[in-house]
């Protein structure tokens, strides 16, 4: 696996212990002042899941979660999110590694730190929504729902388009200083 380090760097901004893990010249991290939000909003704003995004969304749903950078020596190459109580129920999301820095397990132990977390031990249930990495989660104790007809959704697929329209929109309305 790999060596955890710092465990006491304190807290982030969910309450949960900043964590970081290193495995030669790559390093995890749930230290918020580490990740790159430009680099998050890049991958995340071509991503099949979240196309189109504003940068704005993804800074506040980093606000929101407890994040993993996955760094190369300072540099951000991947990334994942839980959003939970850190009691009873988590839900995965965003989870990516740079297409260049893929085929080295990294992913793998990316998931093994997320997992690892000791604010995120105990939970009753674990979530995710995935619609190609399937073989990834189930490593990890992910299975198909057990009782589908039990969950219920509100989806919006759209939405960061509409988002994105109405910000052009905004900022066209803007007052401009000459």
């Amino acid at each position: 696996m790999s060596d955890l380090v710092n465990a006491g760097l304190g807290r982030t901004t969910r309450g949960a212990m900043a964590m970081e893990w290193k495995k030669g010249e790559f390093s995890v991290t749930c230290d918020p002042d580490k990740q790159d939000l430009e680099v998050i909003h890049g991958f995340l704003s071509r991503s099949y899941w979240a196309k189109g995004i504003t940068r704005e969304t993804v800074r506040r749903s980093l606000d929101g979660s407890l994040c993993f950078a996955l760094l190369h020596n300072d540099k951000q190459v991947g990334f994942a999110r839980v959003i939970s109580d850190l009691a009873t129920i988590a839900y995965l999301g965003d989870v990516f590694v740079l297409e260049e820095y893929r085929g080295q397990g990294l992913s793998k132990w990316l998931m093994e730190c997320v997992s690892a977390h000791p604010g995120l031990q105990g939970l009753r249930r674990w979530m995710l929504v995935t619609s190609d990495a399937h073989g990834l989660y189930e490593k990890y104790g992910f299975t198909a729902l057990s009782n589908p007809h039990f969950f219920m959704e509100r989806h919006n697929p759209n939405v960061y388009t509409r988002d994105a329209q109405h910000a052009v929109a905004a900022d066209r309305a803007k007052p401009r200083s000459s």
